[in-house]
């Protein structure tokens, strides 16, 4: 198994890269976020989709993965008009529950173009429905394959997820970002060692609970890992409301 990257390595290269061409950073360096938004509804059991939007917006990510996100149906709401229109980003949903009743799932917001989107379905016998939600965005420096996903509680089923998700998304020529909600809170547990035997290891600050984070379980991966710069997790005392999760925002170069 490759050995794990600090973060404080991570942030020292980031620094550096800053450091040595600052007025090109910003063309070089997208930052790219994951979100649980536990449906909108706060650690204080508040439902508060604006609030979301103004956590989204203190993120300034040019490209956001989301989980947990209501997406209507009969009497139930949808959240994602409200963060597009608040982010002035464009949204794309990817739902893994689909029925008249109820839509509830993925979503990415970009800042970028979209080329594609598809959706992988990821669920698991009469467990929870999962999914992916799969988007090729395009960058300043080429095409990106963005993967955000919520896996299951499960190690029986996130073992399976795993599986599928590494076999259709392995494209080598095009770069991939995996990221969302792992659910994996066991350091060595298979999903985790299936997936940094593929993407190598990347930092996992903790982002569950939100109030007083002590569980790695939202992640993101990159390949290739060398354009994966920094990692950390966004930690304002609004993100500390607003869901159970705290959002997580990577640097990448591109």
């Amino acid at each position: 198994m490759h050995a794990l990257m600090n973060e404080s390595s991570l942030h020292e290269r980031f620094a550096a890269s800053t450091q040595t061409d600052s007025t090109a950073t910003d063309a070089r360096v997208l930052r790219i976020a994951t979100y649980n938004i536990h449906g909108a509804i706060g650690s204080d059991r508040v439902y508060a989709p604006r609030r979301i939007a103004d956590v989204i917006a203190e993120l300034d990510a040019d490209i956001v993965a989301l989980q947990e996100v209501p997406l209507g149906g009969h009497d139930a709401p949808d959240v994602l008009p409200i963060l597009r229109d608040a982010t002035d980003m464009l949204a794309i949903s990817g739902p893994t529950l689909d029925t008249p009743e109820r839509r509830y799932g993925n979503a990415v917001l970009t800042r970028l173009p979209v080329r594609a989107a598809r959706t992988l379905n990821l669920s698991f016998g009469k467990r929870e429905a999962r999914g992916a939600l799969d988007v090729d965005i395009a960058s300043a420096g080429g095409m990106l394959r963005i993967v955000a996903t919520h896996l299951g509680l499960s190690a029986r089923e996130r073992r399976t997820q795993i599986a599928s998700l590494i076999a259709a998304f392995d494209t080598p020529a095009l770069p991939v970002i995996l990221l969302g909600d792992i659910n994996e809170w066991f350091v060595w547990g298979h999903a985790l060692r299936a997936l940094v035997t593929h993407f190598k290891a990347a930092p996992a600050p903790r982002t569950f609970p939100s109030i007083w984070p002590v569980l790695s379980l939202d992640r993101i991966w990159m390949h290739p890992v060398e354009r994966l710069v920094d990692i950390r997790a966004h930690r304002s005392a609004l993100a500390r409301r607003a869901s159970d999760h705290l959002p997580l925002v990577a640097h990448i170069q591109v």
